[in-house]
């Protein structure tokens, strides 16, 4: 994912600097080069070698080593960056680069980049409110500097408050938005995930085993790429993707509700929900209790609205995206919902296989195209199917416009 790509970590004097071990983790693991540059404070926390090791580079630290070849390192490692994260950033390095120090091999090369510099702020509650350092902060933005903003939290100090530095998945993810390809700006994509559910009486819901995560990974890749993203969600456990607009259903017509408010004005409608398909006709209105004559209990069952019917019949520039999860005869059957739903392409998956069922992180699907090509893809993460389906979302708005 960031093949390619070098990231210059500069990591300061704060006891969140076990945190930066976990981010250099994270990006060699999504293959990016990662040098790092220690200060003098961050070596009496954590040893160099932790992240020589880590990394799998020399960690630079001082400003005046010896010199042993023509590559004077301050510049090469401002030339080489394609990012500088500096995490954790204590305000005694904000204070220094807002106000043009440069007195150390870290303030100097962002003093002589022209890569994007991104703080994750880590200090006491009191110090990260202090006057100071909020006009030192908004200075840097003000001039184009970045920010992951910290959390909330308990700190070494023992105090509760902000100022805490963000978590490492979380600026890891931060970091690789920022190489996305913003392609979708200016367009809106509403999205459907998880399943509905719809009540027996007040105790009893009925339900299906989807986990939204598939949906979830569409929402954020389309974010990702600068599309405004309506995510509509059936009760799931997920956290909403950053820079997503959720919106919470819970049964199948409140589904077909919030799409409505959408559907107009979006260009884009993807269906990677699991509603559920029929609802009791009647919900008692107390607990149904067990008879002790009787070892049946008999429901009589109607359907729920057909959400990608309805849309698909009053769609006119919209671009639909249909899934279809089946156990058997997948072809044929999600053949007859590309057609029926007036879907653009249609995702199928067979949910009976192993890593392609609900509650997993990978899926295998095959993609059926209105004009009839069929393409069969092998086991893959969600994120990597989400970003396939995007990919085509992009080649047909491309195409309208």
């Amino acid at each position: 994912m960031l093949q390619g790509k070098t990231i210059v970590l500069g990591v300061t004097g704060g006891i969140a600097v076990y945190k930066a071990a976990d981010i250099v983790s994270r990006l060699k693991k999504l293959d990016a080069n990662v040098e790092v540059i220690m200060t003098e404070g961050a070596a009496e926390f954590v040893t160099p070698l932790t992240f020589q090791t880590l990394s799998n580079n020399q960690v630079h630290r001082k400003m005046f080593n010896e010199i042993t070849n023509y590559d004077v390192e301050h510049i090469s490692l401002a030339k080489k960056a394609d990012l500088v994260l500096i995490a954790p950033a204590t305000a005694n390095t904000i204070g220094k680069i807002a106000n043009g120090i440069a007195d150390n091999l870290l303030t100097t090369v962002v003093m002589a980049t022209t890569a994007k510099v991104v703080f994750a702020p880590a200090m006491n509650t009191n110090m990260y409110r202090n006057p100071l350092v909020q006009e030192n902060i908004a200075k840097l933005k003000r001039l184009g500097y970045e920010f992951i903003e910290p959390v909330k939290g308990r700190l070494a100090c023992g105090d509760y408050g902000e100022g805490k530095m963000a978590e490492p998945q979380d600026i890891v993810e931060y970091i690789v938005r920022c190489f996305v390809e913003k392609d979708l700006v200016g367009k809106k994509i509403v999205v459907t995930a998880g399943p509905t559910i719809e009540p027996l009486d007040p105790v009893r819901y009925i339900t299906n085993h989807s986990s939204g995560k598939m949906g979830y990974c569409i929402a954020k890749e389309a974010a990702d790429r600068g599309a405004e993203v309506i995510l509509i969600s059936g009760p799931t456990n997920l956290e909403a993707p950053k820079d997503v607009n959720l919106i919470r259903v819970k049964t199948t017509e409140d589904m077909l509700n919030a799409v409505g408010k959408y559907f107009d004005s979006c260009d884009v409608l993807i269906k990677a929900a699991a509603p559920v398909d029929f609802k009791p006709e009647n919900v008692s209105s107390t607990k149904i209790k067990k008879k002790k004559d009787s070892d049946e209990l008999v429901i009589k069952y109607v359907k729920t609205p057909d959400i990608a019917a309805h849309f698909g019949k009053m769609k006119k520039h919209q671009i639909m995206v249909g899934f279809a999860a089946e156990t058997n005869n997948l072809l044929e059957y999600a053949k007859e919902k590309l057609k029926e739903k007036n879907f653009d392409f249609i995702v199928a998956n067979d949910v009976s296989k192993e890593g392609a069922g609900f509650n997993v992180d990978t899926n295998i699907v095959t993609i059926i195209e209105k004009n009839g090509e069929i393409t069969n893809y092998p086991i893959m993460d969600k994120s990597q199917v989400a970003k396939i389906i995007i990919d085509k979302v992009k080649n047909l708005l491309d195409n309208i416009g």
